[in-house]
């Protein structure tokens, strides 16, 4: 225990209290608060001066200045609202982001409007508190375009966009500026490759740097993954990672549109088919269908739904498409919200078995 002068308030004043000892500069944070009998006693980290006083006086109708015995706060690393609770307005701090992307070294955030003017702020708080981090990005809007690409602006560090990710035992090289990649959909690599039984062949038929293909390979001793992007800059890294991960000979990379690179050289080849491209997968239905063996094999559709019952409707518009592709569902193996992409809109994985 270590005696030190505080604050005692009713517990209703506890939070504004806390607010206004921060702002003062006298709020120790080595000592626990402690609420005894419904008073919070606030441990400060010196006596308040006369001008102290008054300011609490102006915003507390009760108070009393006394020394007291605290038990010392268990020390953990600072978090960004610790960094950022004198830096920011009270109110704010609970508008600072709820979830970071974190790409190898880089970070990557979505600032909210009312942050905006904080934003380099928030950014150097990312980096103090998250050491392995050597440059933070705010998103510019969302991904848009074939590439499925976005803006960023650099709010701290080394500004560049280019690194080396490590996912489930994979090292991925890219660069966030000129690929798509997203440390979301880490679990759906890992649950879609641990399905691939030996011996089989998959399409990926979006493959970007290889996060399923190469993970799929990774995992198995005999297995042929054909990797389609239309990216050449996915391309570029995908070969690169191919040789990063030692999987030449099970991962064949191949740039083009997917449909052509089915129609020309990949029909009827595949016992397994991934497609994920949420945003235009529907529209290349058909060509899964054609990709698929003629005894029929396994597809792993994803799209993005704001409906109602989102992952009843994905799975009707695939079954649908899937008809007019002219190939039967024999079972819908499973359906799922893989994550939520925006307010009220949610990426769904839909596995299905083609007979």
């Amino acid at each position: 225990m270590f005696k030190a002068p505080c604050l005692k308030v009713p517990k209703v004043l506890g939070e504004e209290a806390i607010i206004l000892t921060r702002r003062l500069a006298l709020f120790n944070r080595e000592l626990k608060v402690q609420l005894l009998d419904d008073a919070l006693y606030i441990p400060l980290v010196s006596e308040p001066t006369s001008a102290h006083i008054k300011e609490i006086k102006r915003a507390l109708p009760e108070f009393e200045i006394l020394a007291h015995d605290f038990p010392e706060q268990i020390k953990r690393p600072p978090g960004l609202i610790d960094m950022l609770a004198d830096k920011l307005p009270p109110h704010l701090l609970a508008s600072l982001p709820r979830s970071i992307d974190f790409i190898g070294e880089i970070a990557v955030v979505e600032v909210p409007p009312e942050l905006e003017s904080y934003k380099k702020v928030l950014g150097e708080a990312i980096m103090a508190t998250h050491k392995r981090t050597n440059t933070v990005l705010a998103k510019l809007g969302a991904v848009k375009g074939d590439f499925r690409l976005r803006e960023f602006e650099v709010l701290a560090g080394e500004g560049k966009t280019e690194t080396i990710h490590k996912e489930h035992g994979c090292t991925y090289h890219l660069d966030i500026a000129k690929v798509y990649f997203s440390p979301r959909l880490a679990n759906e690599h890992n649950r879609v490759a641990s399905q691939v039984k030996e011996g089989e062949t998959v399409i990926d038929m979006f493959a970007g740097v290889g996060p399923f293909s190469i993970l799929i390979a990774k995992k198995h001793v005999n297995v042929k993954v054909y990797a389609i992007d239309m990216n050449p800059d996915a391309i570029t890294y995908l070969k690169r990672n191919i040789e990063a991960n030692r999987v030449q000979g099970k991962v064949t990379p191949i740039l083009g549109d997917a449909k052509e690179i089915v129609e020309e050289r990949l029909k009827g080849k595949a016992d397994r088919v991934i497609m994920n491209l949420p945003e235009k997968a529907i529209e290349y239905v058909d060509a899964a269908c054609e990709a698929i063996k003629p005894k029929g094999g396994i597809i792993h559709y994803y799209e993005f739904s704001n409906s109602p019952n989102p992952m009843e409707t994905a799975k009707s518009r695939f079954i649908e498409a899937t008809e007019k592709a002219g190939r039967n569902v024999k079972e819908v193996l499973s359906v799922r919200i893989v994550r939520e992409a925006a307010p009220f809109t949610w990426q769904i994985a839909v596995d299905v078995e083609i007979q």
